[in-house]
């Protein structure tokens, strides 16, 4: 299958038809841009004593092919309170739909959840060739460059989240690494009204796997009716929250952000820690990421998050030399 990089995105070269994708809505992660060009204009809802937030923010639609279809969200999109995070896509994919291709300068992390039915298959150059299942994680930690590709099995229906961490210039180099995580050995909060898988991190004193790259915290919560979770967001660190299905809310010092299905809202605790409230009168799945904001520079092109022009120039031509490595 031929592959070809069409609007930030490697794409089958058959989807592309007469310029363009059928079928493909909004094209999300920018090229060649900064972290604060091109943004939103975005008002603060929350301004508590120790954290500051944005407004609810509704993913963009994606389609690709009929196996793949997401809401897409761009750090672009929540003026810098998303860092280290450069994009998160909640999909689902049904049939194989990008093919091989490559990253680096950043982190490629897969979260399914546990409504995935059958395997995801996923192979890089680094030898890894595994199916993940339903619950389980993959950390692909491209560093100087890796070529990756995931698709699900015959049968299978893949529900998750891609997720597109920064690397800090001076890791932008590194050898690439990755980390498999199985569902079966994520320790779990459970609650009046609440269970919460800790993929990987820290919460309320338990703590999951280390991401062989930037330390993150990714909690999966599923809420009862009338549940309510408390996490403590540590200083300094953003916070980004999914409402994957149902309808939550987001309580901060007294403040209340309502979060439909398919919003999103970024936050950053200042001096102090701050308690994050998820509550939900009619149940919900809401995803929370946690960072430390690296705050540099991206100049991105697809799946190429670097910090200069000239590092993403470089970049594309080392891939295109084939020095990425291959899946043969």
């Amino acid at each position: 299958m031929s592959i070809v990089l069409f609007s930030g995105r490697y794409v089958p070269k058959s989807y592309v038809v007469n310029g363009f994708v059928p079928n493909m809505n909004v094209i999300a992660a920018g090229e060649a841009l900064t972290a604060h060009e091109g943004n939103m204009s975005i008002n603060h809802q929350i301004r508590a004593e120790r954290v500051v937030a944005t407004n609810p923010i509704r993913g963009r639609e994606l389609r690709i092919g009929t196996g793949f279809s997401a809401l897409s969200f761009d750090h672009r999109q929540f003026d810098g309170l998303m860092d280290p995070l450069v994009m998160v896509d909640h999909f689902t994919m049904s049939a194989p739909t990008f093919g091989p291709h490559p990253h680096a300068g950043m982190s490629a992390v897969s979260v399914l959840f546990e409504d995935s039915q059958g395997q995801f298959h996923n192979r890089d150059s680094l030898g890894n060739d595994l199916d993940l299942g339903p619950g389980d994680l993959y950390w692909l930690k491209a560093g100087r460059g890796v070529v990756h590709d995931e698709r699900p099995r015959a049968g299978a229906h893949t529900h998750a989240l891609q997720i597109f961490v920064n690397l800090p210039a001076a890791a932008k180099r590194d050898a690439p690494d990755a980390l498999h995580v199985p569902a079966a050995r994520m320790p779990e909060l459970r609650g009046s009204g609440y269970r919460v898988r800790v993929v990987l991190g820290d919460s309320n004193g338990v703590s999951g796997f280390a991401s062989p790259a930037l330390p993150l915290t990714i909690l999966d919560v599923q809420l009862e009716p009338a549940g309510a979770f408390v996490h403590e967001l540590p200083a300094g660190r953003d916070a980004w929250i999914l409402a994957v299905s149902g309808r939550a809310e987001l309580v901060v010092g007294g403040a209340v952000t309502v979060l439909a299905e398919g919003d999103a809202v970024a936050a950053r605790s200042e001096a102090q820690a701050a308690a994050l409230e998820l509550r939900s009168e009619v149940g919900a799945h809401v995803v929370l990421l946690q960072g430390r904001p690296i705050r540099e520079r991206i100049v991105q092109r697809g799946p190429f998050v670097m910090n200069t022009h000239e590092e993403l120039a470089a970049v594309t031509a080392a891939h295109a030399a084939g020095e990425l490595g291959s899946l043969d």
